[in-house]
């Protein structure tokens, strides 16, 4: 007997484009996920289809070293061998790599700039969503620069300082600016003015394997 329900979760990744390689070596891949493609596999056979085994038809050895959420595009680095994962992956634990995004949040936002430090932690009542927490939480912290004020909407540049699960969308919330589009934390018009959450992850910078400082950009797609 499957452990699975019969009813199949609604998932239809984008296929166009399939895979998008913004740079290769023979150490590391940085590609440029599309919105609505999963990272990794679900554990539902309806959810196997990810960038993760999209990428690994090409190339078998891949494996990916950090993962955005399903409807977050923009960059996700894989490695080609075990060294490379190893070298790279332990400048994430670290927190020696630098990320920003680029978001399209509801309202007004009247600061230049600013920085959210609240800690983070699931929901038990409404999972997968997390809430801040400051009994249980993880602490999290968020820098954001205003880009450009339009009428509803401010776009904004945010730098995660920490890599809690959806710490730029709940912080964002937070703010009482919640991401355009976003399906989990943002309601009423802020969800109805995007028809996919406008989070985009547009730089990464790291140390190649071979010891260089890297970074490399996707161009935010909205």
């Amino acid at each position: 007997m499957s452990v699975y329900s019969s009813v199949a979760p609604i998932y239809t990744p984008p296929t166009e484009p399939y895979i998008s390689i913004i740079h290769q070596d023979a150490d590391i891949l940085v590609l440029d996920k599309s919105s609505g493609l999963l990272s990794v596999p679900g554990r539902h056979p309806a959810l196997a289809d990810s960038l993760a085994t999209r990428v690994q038809k090409q190339f078998p050895k891949a494996l990916i070293i950090h993962r955005l959420d399903k409807d977050t595009s923009g960059l996700v680095l894989m490695s080609l061998n075990r060294k490379a994962h190893a070298a790279i992956a332990a400048q994430f634990e670290a927190r020696e790599t630098g990320k920003s995004y680029i978001a399209e949040v509801w309202g007004r936002v009247e600061p230049a700039e600013g920085e959210i430090d609240l800690p983070l932690a699931l929901d038990p009542d409404n999972k997968p969503r997390h809430r801040v927490d400051h009994v249980h939480g993880r602490q999290a912290k968020t820098r954001w620069q205003v880009i450009e004020r339009g009428g509803h909407s401010t776009r904004l540049r945010l730098f995660p300082l920490t890599g809690r699960t959806h710490q730029l969308r709940v912080h964002m919330k937070a703010l009482g600016h919640p991401i355009l589009g976003d399906d989990f934390y943002a309601e009423g018009e802020a969800l109805r003015a995007a028809n996919r959450l406008l989070l985009h992850a547009e730089q990464l910078s790291f140390r190649h394997p071979d010891g260089r400082a890297v970074s490399f950009t996707a161009p935010c797609p909205f």
